[in-house]
């Protein structure tokens, strides 16, 4: 799900015809909202499987490295990305903002810790 809404669909998608970068903005607020909401119900059942199994070291701190990294996107980041949505969607097309850079380096973080995870889980690591 990352990979294909943060690395596909959120740069495609201001590519399509007729798409402005307020609706694109639009669009993907909704979408990155969804995204991480079932990004936290998925972790929720990571940690209650860790809870209530044996959690070896390799896949319980992997966990834990990635849970930080959404608390972070959902915490620090997304609220900064939100006001610049919000000044653009106001009419102030020419505000920048380096969050975005910020959101893509903890999204490849996320997804390299996602991969590490995996393959502990499978005690290749």
């Amino acid at each position: 799900m990352v990979l294909a809404l943060s690395f596909l669909e959120a740069p495609l998608k201001f590519r399509a015809p007729g798409i402005t970068v307020p609706l694109g903005l639009g669009i993907g607020r909704l979408v990155f909202r969804a995204l991480n909401a079932v990004e936290v119900v998925l972790l929720l059942g990571v940690g209650v499987a860790l809870y209530a199994g044996p959690r070896p070291s390799p896949v319980g701190w992997t966990a834990c490295a990635v849970a930080l990294l959404l608390l972070v996107q959902l915490a620090v980041v997304r609220p900064a990305l939100s006001a610049r949505t919000r000044r653009v969607l106001a009419g102030d097309p020419h505000t920048r903002s380096r969050a975005h850079l910020g959101y893509v380096g903890l999204e490849i973080l996320k997804v390299a810790g996602l991969v590490v995870l995996g393959l502990a889980a499978y005690g290749l690591v």
